[in-house]
C-alpha cells in the first residue's frame, strides 16, 4: 500500500495521507515522499497548487511513535527536517483539507498552509510537552503570531485538543464544512486557484511571508536542537515508555 497518494490534475497536485488503519501516523518514508513531492512541485511548471488531505475521519495522528523512535530526526537532512523546511519555503499556494484528529505535526504543518478547510469533526492538538518534548515546525513562533501569547501558551503548554470552532476563531482554518464535503470543496478551491496567474500567486505569497520566513527557519533550527536534546532526557524516555506500555507517564 502506498502511504502517500499523489494525483495531479489541472495544475493541482493532491497529496493524500493513505494510512487510515494507523490514523495516518507519519513515518520517515512518508516524510521523505512528501518532501520529494514538494520539491518537485516547486520546480515543475505544470503544478500550480498543492493540496494536502487525509480521510474524512482522520487527518493525521502525528508521528508514528515506533518508527519515530527507530529513526529519530537527528540531522538537518532527515526526512522530517526536509519536509518541514519544504512546507516553510514552498513558493506556490499550499492548501489543506482536515477532518478528524490533527495531532502534533498534523496541526503544526497547517501553520504553513495558505488555506485550510476543516470538517466539523476536526480536532487539533500540539501535545509536545506531554511527551517531554518541545514544539517543532516553527510552531513556537507561528502559534504565538497567530493565536497571541496566552492562547498559544494554552495550546502548547497544556497540550490539550481544541475543537474546530476555536481553530476558526483563531484563524488556523478558513472554513468549516461537513466531513464528507471537505476534500471535494478544498479540491474545487485549489482548481479555482490554479486557473489564476501563477506569477501573481507566487509573488503575492512571497510578499505576505517574506518578512517572517527567515525568523521561521531560524526558529525551526533552534527547535530542532532542543527537540533532539529533550528526546534523550528522562521525561521523554518515560513518556514514550508509558505510551508503549499503555499507561500514564509519571514525571518527577
Amino acid at each position: 500500500m502506498t502511504a502517500i497518494l499523489q494525483n495531479k490534475e489541472n495544475g493541482v497536485l493532491t497529496l493524500t495521507f493513505n494510512r487510515v488503519d494507523k490514523k495516518n501516523a507519519l513515518t520517515s518514508d512518508m516524510y521523505a515522499a512528501l518532501a520529494e513531492a514538494l520539491s518537485l512541485a516547486a520546480a515543475t511548471d505544470d503544478v500550480r497548487v498543492v493540496l494536502l488531505q487525509g480521510h474524512e475521519t482522520v487527518f493525521s495522528a502525528g508521528n508514528d511513535i515506533e518508527d519515530f523512535l527507530q529513526q529519530p530526526p537527528a540531522t538537518p537532512d532527515s526526512a522530517v527536517s526536509r519536509f518541514l523546511r519544504g512546507i516553510a519555503v514552498f513558493p506556490k499556494p499550499l492548501l489543506a483539507s482536515v477532518c478528524g484528529p490533527a495531532v502534533g505535526v498534523g496541526t503544526t504543518m497547517l501553520l504553513h498552509c495558505d488555506l485550510v478547510y476543516a470538517g466539523d469533526n476536526a480536532a487539533f492538538s500540539m501535545p509536545f510537552v506531554n511527551l517531554g518534548l518541545c514544539p517543532e515546525a516553527g510552531s513556537s513562533l507561528l502559534a504565538v503570531q497567530l493565536m497571541g501569547y496566552q492562547r498559544a501558551s494554552e495550546a502548547l503548554l497544556m497540550g490539550e485538543p481544541f475543537m474546530v470552532e476555536t481553530a476558526l476563531e483563531l484563524g488556523l482554518i478558513s472554513r468549516v464544512l461537513p466531513p464528507a464535503e471537505v476534500n471535494a470543496y478544498a479540491q474545487s478551491q485549489a482548481q479555482k486557484m490554479a486557473r489564476k496567474p501563477l506569477s501573481s500567486l507566487m509573488e503575492t505569497k512571497r510578499l505576505m511571508k517574506s518578512a517572517r520566513t527567515p525568523s521561521v527557519l531560524s526558529q525551526m533550527d533552534e527547535e530542532a536542537v532542543v527537540f533532539g536534546r529533550l528526546l534523550k532526557e528522562p521525561a521523554a524516555v518515560e513518556a514514550f515508555s508509558a505510551f508503549k506500555e499503555k499507561r500514564k507517564p509519571v514525571f518527577h
